[in-house]
């Protein structure tokens, strides 16, 4: 049986001692904050009470158009762009896969912004270097969803853009069950958005556990990245096969059938990791996608990926 992810043992024995008290006299916010101000590189980072509060209090600082990806993003952007009565402008991608170019056939307004998780889908990291080059020149502020992204050894993600943004819920990389954070080097973006920062305020409790998950939070992401690529390596017909993702996704016009029996031989102790396509958060199109990022580090070892790889190939998924 698989393990779907969960916080670390140290992070729950540490946010347990500032729930009760044990843990009194350190300042996590922080600490945390010091430590995603170095993966970031920016110089101002608000630890949020979720990834979603930190999509509001980005968008709300937006004064023009807010530019989404029209497949592989969170449904989150769309969802509270028009909450926030923000004018939505959709952007075509190669299946999620953001092309500078294509925004050239935008017709938007000053003071717009692009916001686009750090792997389009979960399954191909995006050229952040490029589209934040490409927008800096445009006057476009780029806004990155890096829940999947922060710590990139490679320093390609979670890096270059204007706003980056996390959630650090369950199964996130970093992995709280809560919370989130919000970072840029604009000093616009937070005097804009007081009241939504007040009310998105979260606890020491919560912070004690991001600042535990912080420290070993790019050695996680490598596991990660590997056994996805292990994962692509051996089997044929994924989609952006030659892209780093933290999942992988097969296109198959039975997917339905298909996910359903590769459920009840890839079980897990609590929620699973096969979902179907289409999906705006995935790729618009049918396909089943094997979310190697919700299953625990100790079920990324090569005897749990043959495991699924020879159930793919079972289900003519090879």
């Amino acid at each position: 049986m698989f393990k779907f992810k969960t916080p670390s043992q140290k992070t729950k024995e540490i946010m347990s001692k500032v729930a009760s008290s044990e843990i009194n006299n350190i300042d996590f916010e922080q600490s945390a904050i010091d430590k995603i101000k170095d993966l970031t590189g920016h110089e101002q980072v608000k630890i949020t009470s979720s990834g979603n509060n930190s999509i509001f209090i980005a968008l709300s600082a937006i004064e023009g158009d807010i530019i989404i990806p029209d497949q592989g993003g969170w449904h989150g952007f769309k969802q509270i762009a028009k909450f926030l009565n923000k004018n939505i402008i959709t952007l075509k991608t190669d299946l999620g896969i953001i092309n500078p170019n294509y925004i050239d056939e935008l017709d938007i307004m000053e003071n717009s912004a692009l916001i686009y998780t750090s792997f389009a889908g979960y399954c191909a990291e995006q050229d952040t270097k490029a589209i934040s080059k490409y927008c800096k020149n445009n006057k476009i502020i780029t806004i990155e969803d890096a829940s999947a992204g922060i710590g990139d050894k490679e320093k390609k993600l979670g890096r270059h853009s204007d706003i980056i943004l996390a959630s650090t819920g369950s199964p996130k990389i970093i992995n709280v069950g809560s919370g989130g954070f919000i970072s840029t080097d604009n000093d616009e973006i937070f005097k804009k958005t007081a009241l939504p920062q007040k009310l998105s305020k979260t606890s020491q409790i919560v912070c004690s556990g991001i600042d535990s998950e912080l420290d070993n939070v790019s050695e996680k992401l490598e596991f990660t990245l590997n056994a996805t690529c292990y994962l692509k390596k051996h089997l044929e017909n994924t989609i952006h096969k030659d892209k780093r993702g933290v999942n992988v996704i097969i296109p198959h016009e039975d997917a339905k059938s298909i996910s359903w029996n590769l459920k009840k031989s890839l079980t897990t102790d609590k929620s699973g990791f096969i979902t179907t396509c289409p999906n705006y958060n995935r790729i618009k199109q049918k396909a089943i996608a094997i979310e190697i990022k919700n299953l625990d580090y100790s079920c990324l070892k090569e005897e749990y990926l043959d495991k699924i790889i020879e159930e793919l190939r079972i289900n003519n998924l090879q």
